[in-house]
């Protein structure tokens, strides 16, 4: 909802993806000073994935889950 844009980036949410007319969030995140990984997606990264060759959101968070241990 549009209306609660600006409200949320006052609390730290970034939306780090817009289509193309910016209408529409389609990435949205915290900063990893807030929280060492929160990405949410409009988009289907699963199916653009391969077996040997993840979607590097995938990776991302692989990654961050082992640091964070």
């Amino acid at each position: 909802n549009p209306e609660y844009i600006e409200k949320l980036e006052v609390k730290g949410l970034r939306f780090s993806g817009k289509s193309p007319d910016g209408r529409l969030m389609e990435i949205a995140e915290l900063p990893v000073e807030d929280h060492p990984f929160f990405v949410g997606v409009q988009f289907h990264p699963e199916l653009q994935a391969r077996p040997l060759d993840p979607h590097p959101l995938f990776t991302a968070f692989v990654k961050a889950s082992y640091e964070a241990d």
